[in-house]
């Protein structure tokens, strides 16, 4: 079977996310290794549907219930739900198998990403978490997912999945090998898991997973690990339920870069459209690689060759655009770096610089984006969800803003009477992003809903949250709050309350 595809970019799914993020780990990880990059081992291709590979070596988790049993059911009702998650699976799967089976997991935890994120790079929960393992801020950088203004490790995939499946071993030792008591704390906490296994013993209660006071997210979120695994399973024997077919072979290369490169540069080396390599490499906030690493890119095989060959033929500096830039009166190093949309950090390490003091009339080196920023979109769901906004928008006054010189959010905002976030949000930008002459912005009126990457969420209400802390918290207004669940603003939240609100994951996943 060939090992080409064609790469599609994550879509966005319309279902409720409702996603504990994971704890803090407290034990030290240093005996566990995993490696950075690809071997030569291969799982086994003489079942040529990875699909039916994993069924045949799901040995490990296997449980009848009747949670599993409503969870299956509701599955087998929607397969086209299953047919939009195999296809953002499809570039990763592999990996994910390969990097699970050369770690001693079960092979059937790569089914789990269907029940973190449904596959979806871009996933984002009420608790921060993001990527496909769903990782929040604080536990990513524990398991090696470096978080910065140019990169997030969660929502590589490559880190992300080799965090995971870190995070996972370590829970399957610190609750003695039960994989039940283990996924649970994956998804509440390894704390909240255990308090619960010894309040039973204090009781004399039994203490198996179907028996433990855990939250009502997480007893369903192990029958939904447990239901796909069983469809899979029965899929293999009877033959009930098509998953499409994935190839079992590795479609993808992890190629080193060793310097930063600017993603447009990548893509035409590969000869890829920039969304594709996007798509691939989803841990990328801004328009190049990180400055500081890690240097690697996720690309199909098929490109893999002649990118290597490309890349060989350039020098580093050559990989990004640069800038002579000449200080004006006034200027700063945060407002230069701000207005070519890099960092402080990288124009001072290129310039030799050891402090922020800069002279009028002095020249600066600055990297720059070797194309326009409306190019350089998050991904194609980013552009997709900004396209469905404006069509969702039909009804009201439509204008299109041509961007002049000395135009800025700030002033168009002002002009229209609308606010600067408005227009971000309505043409996928982020409120500090900066626009140049010639760019065409579109301005509703009057102002309203979010565009980029939204999920709907529900949030679980805190001891000490309030309208404006939950606002300020997802950068949403308080009237929408109270719009969206029909809250009395006189009335005080309590704990344990449930709000569903309308997020812009690229925006907070960005500012984690």
């Amino acid at each position: 079977m060939s090992t080409s595809h064609t790469v599609n970019a994550p879509v966005v799914s319309d279902n409720e996310q409702l996603i504990h993020p994971v704890e803090n780990v407290t034990e030290s990880l240093s005996s566990i290794e995993l490696p950075v990059e690809l071997t030569d081992t291969q799982v086994p291709a003489d079942i040529t549907n990875l699909w039916e590979y994993i069924a045949v070596n799901a040995t490990t988790l296997d449980a009848e219930h009747p949670r599993i049993t409503k969870r299956q059911q509701w599955y087998l009702k929607h397969p086209q739900y299953m047919d939009k998650v195999a296809e953002r699976a499809r570039p990763f799967m592999h990996f994910i198998v390969q990097t699970l089976e050369e770690n001693n997991l079960p092979v059937e935890l790569a089914l789990l990403p269907i029940v973190e994120s449904a596959f979806d790079p871009f996933a984002y929960s009420h608790g921060s978490a993001s990527g496909l393992w769903q990782f929040i801020p604080m536990t990513g950088k524990r398991f090696g997912m470096e978080q910065n203004w140019w990169y997030d490790g969660r929502r590589d995939v490559i880190k992300a999945t080799q965090g995971a499946v870190k995070y996972l071993a370590y829970l399957h030792r610190y609750f003695d090998g039960n994989w039940y008591h283990a996924l649970a704390a994956y998804n509440s906490g390894e704390g909240r898991v255990r308090r619960a296994i010894k309040k039973n013993e204090r009781l004399s209660k039994p203490t198996d997973f179907w028996s433990l006071d855990l939250p009502q997210e997480t007893r369903q979120y192990v029958p939904k690990l447990m239901a796909l695994i069983n469809i899979l399973k029965q899929e293999a024997v009877e033959g009930h339920f098509t998953w499409p077919v994935i190839a079992n072979a590795p479609v993808l290369d992890i190629v080193t870069v060793d310097s930063q490169i600017d993603l447009a540069i990548a893509a035409d080396f590969a000869d890829l459209p920039l969304t594709e390599l996007h798509a691939l490499n989803p841990g990328f906030n801004r328009w190049a690689t990180a400055p500081d690493g890690p240097h690697h890119l996720l690309l199909p095989l098929q490109k893999a060759t002649v990118f290597k060959d490309r890349l060989a033929q350039t020098q580093a500096k050559e990989r990004i655009n640069w800038l002579r830039y000449q200080v004006q009166p006034g200027d700063n190093l945060g407002e230069i770096a701000q207005a070519h949309y890099t960092s402080v950090d990288i124009i001072k390490q290129v310039n030799e610089l050891n402090g922020n003091v800069i002279y009028q009339g002095d020249y600066l080196l600055v990297p720059v984006a070797l194309k326009s920023l409306d190019q350089y979109t998050l991904s194609k769901t980013q552009r997709l969800a900004t396209i469905k906004n404006k069509r969702q928008r039909s009804n009201k006054a439509k204008l299109t803003h041509v961007i002049r010189t000395g135009d800025s959010l700030w002033k168009l905002a002002k002009k229209y009477k609308v606010s600067t976030r408005s227009i971000a949000k309505w043409n996928g930008l982020a409120p500090k992003d900066p626009i140049f002459p010639g760019q065409k912005l579109v301005v509703w009126l009057p102002n309203d809903k979010p565009s980029g990457i939204v999920r709907n969420i529900t949030y679980i209400v805190k001891n000490g949250d309030s309208l404006a802390r939950i606002g300020q918290k997802f950068n949403i207004k308080i009237n929408d709050i109270v719009k969206w669940n029909q809250l009395d603003k006189q009335r005080y939240l309590q704990p344990g309350q449930r709000l569903r609100l309308s997020v812009d994951v690229t925006r907070i996943a960005n500012a984690s």
